[in-house]
């Protein structure tokens, strides 16, 4: 008997897969069946080093996984993705998850912080994920039931040295959230968040004091050590099973604990 998996014949689209949780996931859902579009902004040799990663995972799982080096926060790039992935799925509706894990943000104290600052980083951090869903729904790629998962953390609610615009970016994402699982829910589609507790990612490790915030976060962890990317990527594929289709606006903490504390 052949062992089907859970996953296969559907799609997944992972925006900033190239690294920390995105590329955790990629692996994940890859090893369920799901076929994965990857896009990412890297330069030359990072790229290069990306397209081998996911032919090494696609060749491993046996999906197909697409990469796309390219700026998802430009509408031109965004609607050249749209009309290109339309045409290589014959525009049928197989996306089964969406997940947002766009990191690009401004890192500066409040002395330094300018107001485009913060409306670049709530754009690339919440406002985008709008229209990245308007226009794959549009284009009705969305298989039912699917999900779209975005990644907040305890600093849109808690003090971090130099995350203010990052902070009030991820607020916004939780409105966001809430507003699209009631709006977009008419349509089939799920919108939950993740927050992660603290990890060692590239992103993460590049805001201020990040060092500090980690050494505090395993000292009062209840399960005794940090969180990692394949622990949020654990969490998404469940989210991606056809058992969480009634879990809708959910803000689910993948942290061991660590907020309660």
């Amino acid at each position: 008997m052949t062992y089907q998996k859970p996953f296969s014949q559907g799609w997944g689209i992972i925006l900033g897969g190239s690294s920390g949780f995105g590329l955790a996931t990629l692996g994940k859902l890859a090893g369920g069946g799901l076929n994965l579009a990857v896009v990412y902004r890297e330069r030359a040799a990072e790229d290069r080093k990306m397209q081998e990663t996911a032919s090494e995972i696609a060749a491993r799982e046996g999906v197909s996984v697409l990469t796309y080096n390219l700026n998802a926060l430009d509408d031109t790039a965004r609607h050249s993705f749209v009309s290109t992935f339309a045409e290589h799925v014959g525009g049928k509706p197989l996306v089964r998850i969406l997940l947002h894990s766009i990191a690009r943000g401004n890192l500066k104290p409040l002395e330094t912080l300018s107001a485009d600052d913060i409306h670049a980083t709530a754009y690339a951090m919440s406002a985008s994920l709008l229209d990245w869903v308007r226009d794959l729904h549009t284009a009705g790629l969305f298989a039912p039931g699917a999900g779209i998962v975005g990644l907040t953390s305890e600093g849109a609610k808690k003090y971090w040295e130099g995350y203010a615009a990052v902070s009030m970016a991820k607020s916004s994402l939780e409105s966001l959230a809430a507003y699209m699982a009631v709006e977009y829910g008419k349509y089939g589609l799920r919108t939950n968040l993740i927050q992660a507790g603290i990890t060692p990612t590239p992103s993460f490790e590049r805001i201020p004091g990040s060092g500090r915030l980690l050494e505090y976060a395993a000292g009062r962890n209840p399960m005794g050590r940090l969180t990692t990317p394949g622990d949020v990527a654990d969490a998404i594929y469940l989210l991606c099973t056809d058992e969480a289709s009634w879990i809708n606006g959910a803000l689910i903490h993948v942290d061991g604990g660590e907020h309660l504390l």
